[in-house]
């Protein structure tokens, strides 16, 4: 007769945060752009979201290097706001108008993808109001906020706050409501002629 064996014991799952899955980066970001809707850029972690998804904060960082990385991708952005800060910023302070313009324009323009990708975003922005709130806060952080400190007066903030309020009405009139003759206009001309206004709220 052979010998008797011993059950094997049973597996036990430690309690806490659940591990990745196949889809565990989609869930995060799902989770982001719920967190980001609800506290906005400012107040959300990268602990707030992961709570949101169920999983550790490590995991989060596994797939995102950081906050602004996660809100990036949460938000479907067609370019990354840090590398437009830099752009915009390389160079002299009396062509920081030029600078903005051509920038701005050149993400629109670039291709069609990235132009109905900001047009999704800029529609999104307009009739929902957290969106709103969370974009704000974000391009505030990643763009308008370095754009501010590099001009060293009291009220920087506000002047690249008029150059933003330039920006995105022209973008409205040119690429969404299709205003002529802006709608059409070749891009230098629309450079040429923004790039002035944009200078005199910067430095004027």
């Amino acid at each position: 007769m052979s010998p008797r064996r011993t059950p094997a014991a049973p597996r036990t799952t430690k309690a806490g945060r659940r591990p990745g899955g196949p889809d565990t980066r989609g869930e995060i970001l799902g989770a982001a752009r719920k967190t980001f809707a609800d506290n906005g850029f400012t107040a959300t972690s990268i602990r707030a979201v992961a709570r949101a998804a169920g999983v550790d904060a490590a995991l989060v960082h596994h797939y995102f290097d950081s906050k602004d990385e996660l809100f990036i991708e949460a938000m479907a952005l067609p370019v990354d706001p840090r590398a437009i800060a830099a752009a915009i910023l390389d160079g002299p302070p009396d062509e920081l108008g030029r600078r903005i313009a051509t920038v701005f324009l050149g993400v629109w323009e670039s291709t069609d993808d990235g132009r109905q990708r900001m047009k999704a975003i800029f529609r999104s922005v307009v009739g929902n109001d957290e969106v709103a709130r969370m974009m704000r806060e974000g391009i505030t952080s990643l763009i308008i906020e370095p754009v501010s400190r590099s001009l060293g007066v009291p009220d920087a903030h506000l002047r690249t706050s008029m150059v933003a309020t330039q920006l995105i009405g022209l973008a409205i009139a040119r690429y969404l409501v299709g205003l002529e003759p802006v709608a059409s206009a070749d891009l230098p001309t629309i450079i040429d002629r923004l790039a002035p206004v944009l200078q005199h709220h910067l430095t004027g």
